[in-house]
C-alpha cells in the first residue's frame, strides 16, 4: 500500500519511500510524487558516485606509488588492491560511462591525496614522490601496467 503523504514516508523509511515513489512513477500518477527528494536523491546518488570513483582512484594510485617506491616491500595483498581498485572503477564506468572525463580532471586531485596517504602509510617523505602523477590514466587503469622499481633510490 502506497503512503498518502511521500514526503512523509521520506523521513521514515527511505526504503519504503523509494519503492512508492517508483510505484508513483510506475503508474504514471506524477501528481502524487515526491518531486524535491526525488531531485534530491537523484543528486545524491550523482555526487556519490563521484565520490567513489575519486577515492577508488586515490587508493589505486597510492599503491601503485608504494609499488613503485617500495619495491622490497611489494606484496600480493597490494597487486590485489590494484586489481580490485581497478576493477571497482571499470564497474562503475560501465554503469555510468560519462564519469570518464571527471577521472581525467580528478587524476591530479587524486594523486595529491594518494600520496599524502602513501606518506603515511610508508614513512617515507614527500620529496620522494614525484610532483605530478608519474602515471597516464591509461597506465593507471591499465590491468597489465605495474610501475618499475624506483631507480634513485
Amino acid at each position: 500500500m502506497l503512503d498518502s503523504t511521500p514526503a512523509k514516508g521520506y523521513e521514515t523509511d527511505l526504503d519504503a519511500w523509494f519503492m512508492a515513489n517508483a510505484e508513483l512513477l510506475r503508474q504514471r500518477r506524477f501528481t502524487e510524487i515526491d518531486i524535491d527528494n526525488i531531485v534530491d536523491e537523484l543528486e545524491s546518488m550523482a555526487k556519490r558516485d563521484r565520490r567513489e570513483l575519486l577515492s577508488r582512484l586515490k587508493v589505486l594510485l597510492m599503491h601503485l606509488l608504494k609499488w613503485q617506491f617500495q619495491a622490497n616491500k611489494r606484496s600480493k595483498s597490494w597487486e590485489n588492491t590494484i586489481d580490485e581498485q581497478r576493477q571497482q572503477i571499470y564497474l562503475v564506468l560501465a554503469d555510468s560511462p560519462s564519469l570518464k572525463h571527471m577521472l581525467t580532471e580528478k587524476l591530479h586531485d587524486a594523486y595529491i591525496l594518494a600520496v599524502k596517504a602513501a606518506m603515511k602509510e610508508t614513512g617515507l617523505p614527500k620529496k620522494v614522490f614525484p610532483t605530478n602523477c608519474p602515471y597516464t590514466l591509461e597506465q593507471t587503469l591499465d590491468d597489465e601496467f605495474y610501475p618499475l622499481e624506483n631507480t634513485n633510490d
